[in-house]
């Protein structure tokens, strides 16, 4: 069944009428008439079913005939990362990681990043295409810019992956969730992923100092955008394993 995006707080109506670029897609894409039925989703875990009663190119209206909420999963998959130079990239990684089920994401400026600032509302229509796309009934939180400084004050624990072999970084993802897991089970534990430079030094030894724990990627370098993804699937595959 076809499934469409509506940005509203609730969808308990009897009848929705979906925005102009929706509905343009449901009527003249998808060349959906009165009759055919669809869902509707707003990133919430509500699933609104429907049959349309009016295709007008600007405004479909859907009736309801079913209803239901899902349940939010227990843990949560933060990522925060630093914004690729190439915008394709990183929008790559949000379209990923949306797939793959993270439930927030924290664009970070580092003093190694060459990308300074971001659209959000491009990034926004990204997550709800993602959502779509991969039947996921909850759209990521997406955070605006922040410097890194800033996050790690905000979110004092966490995980940070970089590449200086001084600094020691002999544990994983995997290993840490299983030393203790209940950091993830209904609190915010992001995991840092740095610019196509990395991190600075001091920027990695004042997350440590924050309580942040370094952790390897394994052996290989990756580029930032496949880091945050590897990082999303690690905790994914750890909680859907339990």
């Amino acid at each position: 069944m076809r499934r469409f995006y509506i940005d509203i707080e609730t969808l308990d109506q009897a009848e929705i009428t979906l925005p102009p670029d929706e509905s343009k897609h449901a009527a003249k894409v998808l060349r959906m008439t009165p009759g055919d039925q669809m869902e509707i989703v707003n990133g919430t875990g509500v699933v609104f079913t429907g049959e349309i009663t009016d295709s007008a190119p600007k405004a479909v209206v859907v009736k309801r005939i079913d209803f239901h909420k899902a349940i939010q999963d227990a843990h949560h998959i933060h990522i925060a990362i630093a914004p690729t130079k190439n915008n394709d990239r990183f929008e790559w990684f949000l379209e990923k990681a949306t797939e793959l089920g993270i439930h927030e994401i924290t664009p970070i400026l580092c003093k190694n990043a060459e990308r300074k600032k971001i659209k959000n509302e491009r990034f926004h229509k990204i997550l709800v295409s993602a959502m779509k796309q991969s039947k996921r009934l909850f759209i990521p939180k997406l955070n605006e810019l922040t410097s890194i400084e800033a996050f790690i004050k905000q979110h004092p624990n966490g995980l940070i992956a970089h590449c200086y072999e001084e600094e020691e970084r002999n544990t994983t993802i995997q290993k840490q969730l299983a030393l203790d897991s209940s950091k993830w089970i209904g609190k915010n534990t992001p995991i840092l992923i740095g610019p196509e430079g990395d991190f600075t030094l001091n920027e990695v030894k004042k997350a440590i100092k924050n309580g942040y724990q370094a952790v390897t990627l394994g052996n290989t370098r990756l580029r930032t955008e496949t880091a945050g993804v590897y990082a999303c699937m690690n905790v994914k595959l750890f909680f859907e394993e339990r």
